[in-house]
């Protein structure tokens, strides 16, 4: 009988703990889903055909997210965008029991808390939307153009920290991504890694 080297087991327990691999890449087509939001809605991603859209992965209780959120930095960044006619989507894949997870009153009370202005927020529990993606992080971006093509996922800045005092002066990926795509320019950066918490999925 043969046995896995201690080392080689190890290597097979972490894969298949692994989260999943990035599903689409930039420049191709990005993967259709259907889910619901903290009010009981119902969204598609066809749906939004003809529109940019924004998938940002969140999670309360992470403090990369809680960054973006305590500062008040990504509740402008939706005001500003979905005043544009962007459509954005958070989406909370955190499983049942793990850190993140909330129930439909409990995003909605969170929403209304930090005055964020998403278009809805897809409550995502079993990570089936977060595995068609390969989301990794809280946050990881993904931003989608009018005719259905991923056009940038990663980070949503250069700055991997938790201090908020480090959004000064960071290079804003998701905002330059819909400036430059908005106006019909080319894009400097398609993809990066995306950093913060793992996304908490269901095993």
């Amino acid at each position: 009988m043969n046995l896995l080297s201690p080392r080689k087991l190890l290597a097979v327990i972490l894969a298949a703990l692994a989260i999943p691999a990035l599903a689409v890449l930039p420049g191709t087509s990005a993967p259709d889903f259907k889910g619901t939001d903290s009010t009981g809605a119902q969204h598609s991603l066809s749906e939004y055909r003809g529109k940019f859209v924004v998938l940002e992965w969140a999670n309360q209780g992470c403090p990369y997210d809680r960054k973006h959120y305590l500062s008040g930095s990504i509740e402008s960044q939706q005001r500003e965008w979905t005043g544009k006619g962007v459509i954005w989507l958070s989406v909370i894949s955190s499983a049942p029991g793990e850190q993140g997870y909330v129930t439909p009153a409990e995003e909605n009370t969170y929403l209304k808390t930090m005055h964020a202005a998403p278009t809805a927020a897809l409550l995502d529990p079993d990570g089936r939307i977060a595995r068609i993606y390969g989301a990794k992080t809280t946050p990881h971006i993904f931003v989608i153009d009018p005719t259905g093509k991923l056009i940038y996922q990663g980070a949503i800045d250069d700055k991997p920290t938790t201090e908020q005092e480090d959004l000064k002066g960071a290079r804003n990926y998701l905002d330059e991504t819909l400036t430059a795509a908005m106006a019909g320019k080319p894009l400097q950066v398609a993809s990066t890694r995306p950093y913060g918490c793992s996304v908490k999925y269901s095993h």
